[in-house]
């Protein structure tokens, strides 16, 4: 199989849609010899924080000297970012020979067919048996306990990030419901970390890691103290450690980053200890591109994968502490399977225009025209966009120097909408280059 064949056949399986369960996954590793049982996991559910958390977990093991696979979902700049080892991609021919095999071993199973992302899993744990990773930071796609990553045995650390409303379809109405699925992950006798929920959600974590006899640690950032937040860089203390110092912006990342620590805490305790200046610098160097990231300056320009409720008001919070009295533009793209009016009516408040655009060559996206008709409801200066590159055009004839442009939405458009910003900053900054020349 060579890479255009692969990506044919990603196609191809993409038809199958999303069917929760593990009837299929289970089937598919036990014909590939269960690649998954050689590894040992973190895994990380929730509803907001999974990236930046596992992010943060990822960088301190390998700046610890470890081996790490990381598997992530969605991908914001190629296939192959999803699946890594020590930040660096699954190679091409590991891909295409991985992909050949899965083929094969997917040949009878019409009626059960492995779904696109049940197909990629297990490419992840094949890739990482073949490049015998000591740990496995582990995201699950959607939800937990039906999540095709929960095939996993050998959890040392199951791990909740926020929980809250999103994906009601296939995890239920009501933050209990949600919180099942999502501690779906606890296995007998791992050690639970889960950040500091709301009662509802708390309550289910405590009674299942209670049932599988597991450790539980809370963490808990109302603990955390000196804390500086910045665009560039934050610090905050926790417990132990003294001024925590992170790159990742965004006032919840503070959160994250101390859940984190508390992973790191527990995973000390299965083995995998980290000297306390190599955690540091892990923390320092984690990136995790579209979650508040700042990708301009003069007017700055932001983005951030806010998509659901809880992460709207997240980024809500945020511009208003890190941008308070600026002028703002946003730039807005949303699934039509997200609760998007929510989204709108959390965050239209802080914009003076809203740019809507539409994620191209995805059919879950919300057309340009359909989102801009939603946030005229509650703002009057909205305008449809024909492209990502007219969206940013518009942006920045629209900004001036000391303006805020914020790109938000679903985190499917954020990859290509950073290419076009990297590429206009690249000429802007060529053609200073020029004129000084030329002067």
């Amino acid at each position: 199989m060579n890479e255009k064949e692969a990506y044919e056949y990603i196609e191809s399986v993409g038809n199958y849609g999303i069917v929760p369960g593990l009837d299929s996954i289970k089937e598919l590793c036990r014909r590939l010899g269960d690649p998954q049982k050689d590894l040992k996991f973190v895994h990380v559910a929730g509803t907001n924080g999974k990236g930046s958390v596992s992010a943060f977990t990822a960088a301190a093991l390998k700046a610890g000297g470890y081996r790490v696979g990381r598997y992530i979902s969605p991908v914001i700049f190629e296939y192959r970012e999803k699946i890594q080892v020590n930040d660096s991609y699954i190679s091409r021919r590991a891909m295409c020979r991985g992909l050949e095999r899965i083929k094969e071993a997917c040949g009878g199973m019409e009626e059960k067919h492995p779904t696109l992302f049940e197909i990629e899993t297990a490419l992840a744990f094949l890739y990482f048996q073949e490049k015998k990773c000591d740990i496995v930071v582990l995201e699950t796609g959607m939800g937990g306990l039906m999540d095709a990553t929960n095939v996993i045995e050998n959890t040392l650390v199951a791990v909740i990030t926020s929980v809250s409303m999103d994906h009601m379809k296939f995890l239920g109405n009501t933050l209990e419901e949600i919180a099942e699925q999502k501690a779906g992950i606890i296995k007998k006798g791992c050690h639970v970390v889960s950040l500091r929920q709301e009662p509802d959600a708390m309550e289910v974590i405590e009674r299942k890691a209670a049932e599988e006899g597991c450790e539980l640690t809370v963490a808990d950032p109302s603990l955390a103290g000196h804390i500086r937040y910045g665009l560039e860089s934050q610090r905050f203390d926790y417990g132990d450690y003294k001024g925590v110092e992170i790159s990742l912006a965004g006032r919840y990342q503070i959160d994250n980053g101390i859940l984190a620590l508390e992973v790191l805490k527990a995973l000390a305790e299965r083995g995998f200890p980290i000297r306390e200046d190599r955690l540091r610098e892990g923390f320092l160097d984690a990136k995790w591109p579209g979650r508040f990231t700042v990708i301009g300056r003069k007017p700055y320009f932001v983005v951030d994968g806010a998509h659901n409720e809880d992460a709207a008001r997240r980024l809500t919070e945020s511009l208003e502490f890190y941008f308070a009295g600026k002028r703002i533009i946003y730039i807005m793209g949303m699934f039509r399977d997200k609760e998007y009016e929510k989204v709108i009516g959390l965050t239209h408040g802080l914009a003076d225009q809203i740019i809507t655009v539409a994620t191209p060559g995805n059919p879950r996206a919300l057309s340009a025209y359909e989102l801009a008709q939603a946030v005229s409801r509650y703002h009057p200066q909205v305008t449809a966009a024909d492209s990502l590159e007219e969206a940013v055009e518009m942006c920045y004839l629209l900004a001036e120097k000391e303006d805020v442009i914020v790109a938000f939405g679903s985190l499917s458009f954020l990859g290509r909408l950073m290419d076009i910003v990297a590429a206009k900053n690249s000429r802007s900054c060529q053609s200073q280059q020029s004129r000084c020349r030329q002067v």
